[in-house]
Formats: C-alpha cells, structure tokens, sequence
C-alpha cells in the first residue's frame, strides 16, 4: 500500500497492528524495554524458548547425561534435525540440508566442490572454466573466499555490476565461468536478484549457481528446487533467529551432492565416523558436508530460533511473512518520503517491484549517515551504517509492530529537524554493526 492511498498517521498503524494475522508471532521473541530494533537483519531478537532449551543442554544433557546424551539426547541428529527444520523455509526436501559450522566455511566447502566438478568436467576442445563470477557489491566475506580459491585452484574472480552479468554469461562469453555466486538479497540495497532465472542463464552457459541465502532464509519465500539452483549456503543468525554466531546452513542438489569430496574432509563426515579408520571415505548425501563434531549449545539455540519461524506455518507460512514484510518496508520507505523528505534521503531499495526488494530498507545519505545511524541509536531505534553512505534497517515481520515503523521514522525525523545527528559524539568512529 502506498503513500497515494492508504492515511499515515500512528492510528492508522495501531489498525493494522489490530488486525494483523501474525501479531501473536512476537511473543516469541525478548523484547528489550524501551528498543525499536530495525537490525533483525544483522542478528536476531532471541527467541524466549532459547534460554531455557540451552539451560536444558547444560545442565541437564551435559550436566548429567554427560557423553550418553550424544545417543540419548539425540546430539548426534542435531546437524540434520535442524537442516530438515530450515529446508522447509527454503524448498530442500528431508534429508538435503545440515546446520554446521559458518557461512564462510559452507562456501568455501561448496565452491571447492563447484570449482572440483568444472575441472573434471572440462571439455578438451574447450577453454578451461576458470572464472568465478560474482557481484562486486556482493559481501566481502564471500568474495575473499572465492577470491583465496580462484587462486588455489589457478582461476580468477572477476567482479561485474549485478545488471552486467547476464550479458556475461551469454554465449561464447560465457563458456569460461565456473561458477555464478551471489548473495541472493544484497546486504546493502534488499536489492533481490531473480534466482531462477540467473540460474537459468548459468546452466545456459555451462557453469554451476552458489546462492548465500543470508538475508533471504526465514525472510522471504525461497524455492532451491523450483529454481534449479545447484548448491546454497546461509546464515542462522539473521532472520533465523539462531543468536550470534549460530552455526549457518549448507544445501546441494541431490544431483550434484555425492559427485565431489568437500575439502574439510572431517570425521563427522565420514561415511562411518565410528569406524576411527585412516583412510577417508565420504558420507553419501549432504552429510559429507559436516565436518568436525557439532556444536552442541549453539544448535540448539538455533533449533528454538528456527521454530519461531516454522510457527507462523498455520497463519500462513512465508507467503503471510512476506505479505507483511512488503508493508512494513512499503510503510517506512512512504513515512521517510512523507516526513523526511526535506532531509536528502535516497531510498536505494526497489520500491517499484516488490519481487526486487528483501525485508529491508536502505538509505543513501550524503553527509553524515554514520552519525544519523548512532544518534538513532541513542533514542532506541538500533539501525545500522553500511560504508560509505548507507543507513540500513531491517523489518523482522515476526517481532516488528507497523506502530513500530511509524514511531522510527518519528525519531529520524526529529534527528533531522533538530540537527541532533550532528553532535560531535556521533562523529567518533567506532564499531557498528
């Protein structure tokens, strides 16, 4: 609903917030007094069950059933309970996700294996496929990571702007490219790139998808299967709500899983771990994905934050957190224009095509947006700064009231009328989220 034909004032949020479907959904959630938190996309409220599940762990598991509690408290399953858990939220089938260690190590593990697969798939009368292709704004961790392989395996990352590369993978052009990896929300915009059809364009040329569903898993509807995407990693403390430095999400298509050894060639992906045998000898399925023994706290926590999103399956499921996604950052991106306007603001997420836009909204300022994001930060809405001229905020539609919105951009507003943002003490550099 835009600015043209809905009214823009708190009591027309409070009506909506009366209506709204999911608005039970927030009891999940810790909801820290005095706080608007727009960062959900960075990390996670915590969910209320995780602190009692963990003390569970702790004191009873660990406490008292010691190692018995990896048969008897099912620690052992836990990788892949958890993965079938989050398979729901991104079109994997039981059986094709585990949760284990981090985003970066996923990738790493997933593009070895892609690059492995390219090289024994060459063709002699071909260029060799070489090139890992990706966004030059995509997140850094993922480009240095596809930039350390390109040069283990004497290839190269080569950076486009994301409207580039289509072009790129056309034909002749494309016949040297390994590898299409991006971000499928971009950290910065909420720009979406259009999985399937990127997808498309790559098997067109000859090469392999890597999708980071960072920003996507738990946040948007996503269909792994339905794009014919090949291999998928994400992270478990966003919009999973999995507490900071939850072990992340790793997916391959069951065409491709058992074709590669991963190079973190670990115990726990062993075929028969128990076996303690030199020789190595992967698991079959996306189990040879794990590498060493799980851990154990922090899956469990993630388990609690992965249900809170399972939870709104009867009220709807993605298609409902989508739905109110959309008008949350409908709402915000009118309230700046509305009441904000005057302030040099670029909205730099899509706004016109609602495929195009993930759970967020960015702010382009010119001058002085890491002090507006810390001034903000004072008064209690938690936002964050993306270099060089980003202020970013996130809209969790579990936890996130439209009253919410509508008293942010208040705050934002009188950060503006009344100059607040150029207080020296929001000037000092320092670490952000």
């Amino acid at each position: 609903m835009s600015l043209a034909d809905q009214a823009l004032n708190r009591a027309a949020c409070d009506t909506r917030d009366a209506a709204d479907p999911l608005a039970s959904l927030r009891n999940q959630f810790v909801h820290p007094s005095g706080l608007i938190y727009l960062d959900g996309n960075s990390l996670g409220l915590q969910p209320r069950a995780a602190a009692a599940r963990v003390a569970q762990v702790v004191q009873q598991e660990w406490g008292q059933g010691l190692i018995r509690s990896w048969n008897t408290a099912g620690w052992m399953d836990l990788p892949r309970r958890v993965g079938d858990k989050i398979g729901r939220l991104i079109g994997a089938a039981p059986g094709e996700v585990v949760a284990a260690d981090s985003t970066s190590v996923n990738l790493f593990k997933v593009l070895s294996a892609v690059l492995t697969l390219a090289a024994e798939g060459a063709d002699s009368n071909a260029p060799p496929r070489r090139v890992i292709l990706s966004e030059r704004g995509n997140f850094p961790t993922d480009l240095y990571i596809a930039e350390s392989l390109a040069r283990q395996h004497g290839g190269m990352l080569e950076l486009l702007e994301a409207d580039e590369i289509p072009a790129r993978l056309a034909g002749e052009r494309g016949r040297d490219v390994a590898v299409l990896t991006l971000t499928h929300v971009d950290f910065r915009s909420g720009r979406v790139h259009g999985m399937a059809e990127l997808t498309r364009l790559a098997h067109a040329a000859g090469a392999l998808t890597v999708w980071d569903l960072a920003h996507s898993a738990g946040a948007l509807p996503v269909d792994l299967h339905a794009a014919k995407a090949d291999f998928a990693v994400g992270c478990g403390y966003k919009y999973l709500n999995g507490g900071p430095g939850a072990p992340a999400v790793v997916w391959a298509h069951p065409r491709h899983v058992n074709r590669a050894w991963q190079p973190l060639a670990g115990w726990i992906g062993h075929a028969a771990p128990f076996e303690f045998t030199p020789g190595y000898r992967p698991a079959e399925g996306i189990e040879r994905y794990l590498c060493g023994t799980p851990p154990i706290l922090s899956l469990a926590a993630l388990e609690c934050g992965v249900d809170t999103v399972l939870a709104a399956q009867p009220l709807g499921g993605m298609a409902a957190l989508r739905a109110k996604s959309l008008a949350l950052t409908r709402l915000f991106a009118d309230l700046v224009t509305q009441r904000c306007g005057a302030h040099g603001f670029e909205v730099i997420t899509p706004m016109d095509d609602d495929v195009r836009r993930g759970s967020q909204i960015a702010l382009r300022r010119a001058e002085g947006a890491y002090a507006i994001v810390q001034a903000l930060i004072e008064r209690g809405v938690i936002g964050d700064f993306r270099a060089p001229d980003v202020l970013r905020f996130g809209f969790t539609p579990l936890t996130l009231r439209f009253v919410d919105v509508w008293d942010a951009v208040e705050h934002l507003r009188e950060v503006m009328d009344k100059s607040l943002w150029r207080d020296p003490r929001f000037h000092q550099t320092r670490k952000v989220t």
